[in-house]
């Protein structure tokens, strides 16, 4: 499966989600739901996959984690904001650096 087979389906999933759900919940109850979703599409998914931060040459386990990674190819970092602002950018940029490391 490409990439836009893979997020055609997850931006579907997403769309489910919120449809049955609507805005004002927490992160962890989207990250639940959207997770059911995806496995019912048939895509692999995991939760919380630990992304260790690199530094020269050491790996340093510092806790941060991505919310969805699909098909080993696509971050997927929930936010239940207003608006997304420079730092979430940065954050799944850094994170989708990690990742290819």
């Amino acid at each position: 499966m490409d990439i836009n087979q893979i997020t055609e389906k997850i931006i579907g999933c997403a769309i489910e989600v919120y449809k049955e759900l609507g805005p004002g919940l927490l992160e962890s109850a989207y990250e639940e739901c959207l997770f059911y979703e995806l496995q019912q599409a048939g895509l692999n998914a995991e939760r919380q996959v630990p992304v260790p931060v690199i530094y020269k040459e050491i790996k340093l386990d510092c806790g941060y984690r991505q919310d969805i990674l699909v098909e080993k190819k696509v971050v997927i970092e929930l936010k239940t904001v207003d608006a997304i602002i420079s730092i979430h950018e940065a954050q799944i940029l850094t994170y989708m650096k990690f990742q290819n490391s």
